[in-house]
């Protein structure tokens, strides 16, 4: 028993002992490593510098990005909007017993916009100032009303007027050079907090996600990780350099924040949409005359076309206008379209995008395959009336029906297999919505009377009297059918 507490007190020594010198001997590098980090310029060398010793054949890389440049040059250009709306509500009885008062409820909203041009062209989102009674602009601590001179719903995308000159307009870059990856910075002014800068990367590029409410939208989004919030719409994506590449829209969020997934238009078809409306009042869409989807290999052995299944291009022509322009040159139902000038067009978002920066009466060269067997076509791209002329939007409103009117399109009429009607917009009380039609309805009959315009329809309903019927068809094409009196 004595032999063995000496081994264990023998040991503990033994093994204290050694410690202590290898302590004393490692002291010094121990020392200087501490010097080299304090030494060091920052905490991002040395994490490149570990990395390119524990990896052989690594190469250096300059992980800080400086975006002062970027961030004063456009800051300058971003403005901030308010939407400013009247609502009437219905009074309770409460109202009445303690002096009433009016029955209407001013709200204010807010957003972001950029100055397009120097003479004070602004552009916005179109869902920054929709259903406003009043738009000011708040700029260099002055404010400014604004006129809306037009807006788009098939991009989101909306132009604002205010007086003013030598206004510092942003720099225009380019959405199309703009690669994947590349650094950007977004500028707007979230939750109320004027002139903030957010930075990301571009995480993709040509994004549909599904959310504009045009009928014929163009969604091709730049997909950034710079944190975009609520008040940023409308604001500023900019690159490096401090040009503008991006219309900040929409954020992928189930709360209603930022949650990483931010969403841009790209600023080349900014340029064509806001053109157009500072030029024209609207935007001068261009057709081709046939629909497309996306195509894929489920879809291709579902319809039985022979694709490369390991290399599938192209999308899929699922509609071809009755004697539109992509007939007339030959296109048909079923066919795959690669390329619109060349460019290739691997999706709908991409096919869209490039008509997009087109106008009625461009002659475009379609590249298209049937049967394995490629063919190049010239097609002149038409009008929403199926001509190359310059349309304006004819639009009658009637305050006793509450709603705004206007003549359906040759392209839509087509698409819903009707020959004329009107479409109804921007519904507010009054006897459209009493009984109950919404948003988007296309009246073709009243009382079996043809509708083939607006002021046809707005004479019949606000002087017919006794039992009527309006027939129609809802936002999604089906038929429906109403009936009332009128006193």
């Amino acid at each position: 028993m004595k032999n063995i507490v000496i081994i264990i007190l023998l040991s503990f020594v033994s093994g204290f002992s050694g410690a202590y010198f290898f302590y004393q001997y490692q002291q010094p590098a121990h020392n200087e490593s501490n010097q080299a980090l304090t030494a060091s310029d920052s905490s991002e060398d040395l994490a490149v510098r570990y990395v390119n010793e524990a990896i052989p054949g690594s190469f250096d890389v300059n992980m800080s990005e400086d975006f002062i440049l970027a961030s004063t040059s456009s800051t300058n250009s971003v403005v901030y909007i308010k939407n400013i709306s009247e609502r009437s509500y219905q009074r309770s009885y409460l109202d009445w017993f303690f002096g009433g008062g009016s029955n209407t409820q001013v709200q204010v909203s807010s957003g972001s916009g950029v100055i397009f041009s120097a003479d004070g062209y602004i552009v916005t989102n179109n869902h920054v100032i929709s259903d406003a009674d009043k738009v000011q602009v708040d700029y260099n601590k002055n404010t400014y009303n604004a006129k809306v001179v037009g807006t788009d719903p098939n991009t989101d995308l909306a132009v604002l007027k205010i007086e003013g000159d030598n206004l510092p307009a942003i720099k225009i870059g380019s959405s199309k050079s703009l690669a994947v990856g590349e650094w950007v910075i977004a500028v707007g002014n979230p939750f109320n907090l004027t002139s903030t800068v957010t930075a990301g990367i571009v995480s993709a590029k040509g994004r549909e996600i599904n959310i504009l409410q045009g009928k014929f939208p163009i969604e091709s989004f730049i997909q950034t990780d710079a944190a975009i919030n609520p008040g940023n719409s409308g604001g500023a994506l900019v690159n490096k350099k401090g040009e503008l590449v991006g219309i900040n829209t929409a954020i992928l969020s189930r709360t209603g924040s930022y949650a990483g997934y931010g969403f841009a238009v790209p600023v080349d078809i900014v340029k064509k949409v806001a053109g157009d409306i500072i030029e024209y009042g609207e935007v001068q869409k261009a057709f081709i005359g046939c629909d497309v989807n996306d195509l894929n290999k489920k879809l291709a052995d579902r319809l039985n076309i022979d694709v490369d299944k390991n290399n599938i291009q192209g999308v899929l022509v699922t509609y071809v206008q009755p004697d539109g322009t992509a007939e007339r040159n030959g296109i048909k139902e079923g066919d795959i379209i690669l390329a619109i000038e060349d460019m290739k067009v691997n999706s709908r978002s991409a096919f869209e995008e490039e008509l997009s920066y087109h106008s009625p009466g461009d002659k475009v060269k379609v590249t298209y395959r049937r049967n394995k067997k490629d063919y190049n076509v010239v097609v002149t791209l038409t009008n929403r009336e199926g001509t190359t002329e310059i349309l304006k939007r004819e639009i009658i409103t009637s305050k006793l029906l509450g709603a705004d009117f206007e003549t359906v399109s040759k392209v839509e009429r087509d698409q819903l297999g009707i020959d004329y009607g009107v479409r109804v917009f921007n519904i507010n009380r009054g006897l459209i919505s009493d009984i109950g039609i919404r948003e988007d309805f296309v009246i073709v009959k009243i009382n079996s009377i043809p509708i083939k315009s607006p002021e046809k329809l707005t004479e019949i309903l606000e002087r017919m009297r006794g039992r009527v019927i309006l027939e129609g068809l809802n936002h999604r094409g089906r038929y429906e059918r109403f009936a009332f009196y009128l006193r």
